[in-house]
């Protein structure tokens, strides 16, 4: 009962403390191929970008996919920070993590290409709206080394994605490092590690599954987003 309350409390600060998404591009080499680009090396700084929490996605709702934007799923480890954080040296990096999620960066792909050739930015092919779905909470406490950790990802019965943490390019610790060097993160913060090879299409009717093998997984159905208006809450 108290690892679950913990699991609990770790959820809540997602889903009611977090005030931003920063996720990792490009850090598995594998997944930079795929895309055509260049292979990052470690020595260079990572580059982040920024998904609005109004993207994230708790189970039982489904990830919505407006017409035309080309969807594309990429499985990530989340790393959720535990307390308020500035300048953070690499070595002490990981006594700020509360714990890790799996979630999917979903990427409306055509929209991202369409910025990209104009030298615009891509903030809408990443935000928009269930964007971000995430597993439930795993607490710091329950995994050994986030470098040791098998990441995957279905969609309908057909695994697309697998790899291990250990192939990132810029580790757990550097991006927290990084990143804390700039933007003061705060608790309930979500940092995106990056994907690996394997990215692909979501269709509307698609069930999607993916998890951190021996410690979490997690399921969502795909449907199309038909634009409705929705009254805002009062």
């Amino acid at each position: 009962m108290a690892a679950r309350a913990r699991r609990a409390l770790g959820d809540a600060l997602v889903s009611k403390i977090s005030k931003k998404c920063l996720a990792v591009g490009r850090n598995y080499i594998e997944h930079a191929k795929e895309m055509g680009h260049e292979v990052p090396s470690s020595t260079e700084e990572p580059f982040f970008f920024f998904k609005p929490t109004t993207s994230y996605l708790r189970e039982a709702s489904p990830i919505r996919l407006p017409d035309g934007c080309e969807a594309e799923h990429e499985v990530e480890l989340g790393l959720v920070i535990g307390r308020k954080c500035k300048r953070v040296p690499r070595d002490a990096a990981l006594s700020f993590v509360a714990g890790y999620l799996t979630c999917i960066d979903v990427t409306a792909r055509r929209w991202q290409r369409e910025a990209k050739a104009r030298g615009l930015p891509w903030t809408l092919a990443k935000g928009v709206d269930t964007f971000l779905p995430m597993s439930r909470f795993v607490r710091r406490q329950e995994v050994q080394d986030p470098q040791r950790l098998w990441i995957w990802l279905s969609v309908n019965g057909e695994r697309r994605q697998r790899a291990c943490t250990a192939d990132m390019i810029h580790d757990v610790a550097s991006l927290i490092s990084h990143a804390s060097r700039w933007i003061t993160l705060e608790e309930g913060d979500l940092i995106l590690t990056g994907t690996p090879s394997g990215v692909g299409p979501l269709q509307p009717g698609d069930v999607v599954q993916a998890g951190i093998e021996g410690l979490v997984s997690m399921q969502f159905v795909c449907e199309r987003d038909d634009g409705t208006p929705m009254a805002a809450e009062r």
